[in-house]
């Protein structure tokens, strides 16, 4: 009897790829295997075939002669066309390979060794400490090695058995039918070895819940988003697993003074309506220090001062930002009668004058002037 197109009895196209066929095949396995339906002949000749198809198209040597030579390029090759099972161990191994994914780890096994979890720990830090850069004390709850036990598990004195159930392998197979399937061992939890005596500490845990204290280096420059990495400081692991690290997420404070933007500050100086008209210095306020800012002769509300080398040197960068002063005209308030009486004596003197302007004032009026003149035009 001819043997049918491989593709064909897999329903997948001839360009599908490795996990297509395998998937094909899996669903033709559920559905025809002799398990499922026992004394049905067709089915196990399905069976059969699916079977034959799989091993030749999943094998890139056999799928290349098939794909050139037909069923005349793997006959002599693939061992498939005597329409046998094969060896047990040959069947099952293939079918741990297949349903792997659903039944465990399938024929490639695990390692029972596992690295400690990452931990991560917000720090909040003042501008003035992420500017400078210091060492700062943290407290962090975490799984550590047991110190009793040395990180075993096992009391003081002992040590773990050999599993004898999987004799330290960590997986049994079970079979059922033509089913193979590798899992953890039920008596070790897949460790290989069993505690008879645990550590009265950790329970033959190997670790411990502790609070430890770590000192972190903070260096200059570093900014709200930034993160420092200490190397095997998060939780410990477990069967002599390396310990995990720990991520500390720096967050900086809101200043009641500057704003920071990357490697620049910014900050609000008011200035005396005097000082803004006659001109004159004040006193500006940096990270290291005051420094006197030069504010000239009839400078506006909003003006802004650029103060080169006053900024924050960031921790990836060697240039310093700079410091932005933006003047605010400060109005005076409570004022006495006397007081009252020389502002308006002096508003008086510029109204009507035109060797006094308001520049912005009149900017302004111009500006309304023209909206009217264009809507009346």
């Amino acid at each position: 009897m001819a043997k049918r197109d491989y593709y064909e009895v897999l329903g997948v196209d001839r360009r599908a790829s490795e996990a297509e066929i395998k998937k094909a095949y899996r669903r033709l396995a559920m559905k025809h295997h002799p398990d499922r339906n026992p004394g049905d002949a067709t089915s196990e000749r399905q069976f059969k075939e699916a079977k034959e198809a799989y091993e030749v198209l999943t094998d890139s040597q056999k799928r290349g002669a098939y794909d050139q030579f037909g069923h005349a390029g793997v006959d002599a090759t693939s061992g498939a066309g005597g329409g046998g099972f094969g060896s047990a161990d040959q069947f099952s191994d293939m079918f741990s390979d297949v349903f792997g994914d659903i039944f465990g780890s399938g024929r490639r096994g695990r390692s029972n060794v596992f690295r400690g979890a990452d931990l991560r720990y917000g720090l909040t830090l003042d501008l003035e400490q992420a500017v400078a850069g210091e060492t700062v004390n943290i407290s962090i709850p975490t799984q550590v090695s047991c110190e009793t036990c040395d990180g075993t598990g096992a009391k003081p004195g002992t040590s773990a058995s050999t599993c004898t159930t999987c004799n330290g392998a960590g997986q049994v197979r079970m079979q059922q039918g033509f089913f193979s399937v590798q899992q953890a061992c039920p008596a070790c939890r897949g460790t290989g070895s069993v505690i008879q005596d645990p550590c009265p500490d950790c329970h033959g845990q190997g670790r411990s819940r502790k609070t430890k204290t770590l000192a972190v280096n903070v260096p200059p420059g570093v900014d709200t988003g930034d993160r420092i990495r200490l190397a095997g400081e998060g939780e410990a692991g477990q069967n002599g697993g390396p310990a995990g690290d720990l991520y500390v997420e720096i967050q900086v404070r809101q200043h009641p003074i500057f704003e920071r933007n990357d490697a620049d500050l910014s900050c609000e100086v008011p200035i005396s309506f005097a000082t803004a008209a006659l001109g004159g210095t004040v006193k500006v306020p940096t990270l290291n220090g005051e420094v006197s800012l030069t504010i000239p002769a009839e400078t506006q509300s909003g003006k802004v001062f650029r103060l080169r080398g006053k900024g924050v040197k960031p921790v990836r960068s060697n240039s310093t930002g700079d410091l932005y002063c933006r003047v605010d005209v400060e109005t005076p308030v409570k004022l006495n009668s006397r007081q009252k009486e020389l502002l308006k004596a002096f508003n008086d003197s510029l109204t009507g004058n035109g060797n006094h302007h308001r520049p912005r004032s009149q900017t302004w009026k111009d500006s309304v002037r023209r909206f009217f003149d264009n809507i009346s035009s």
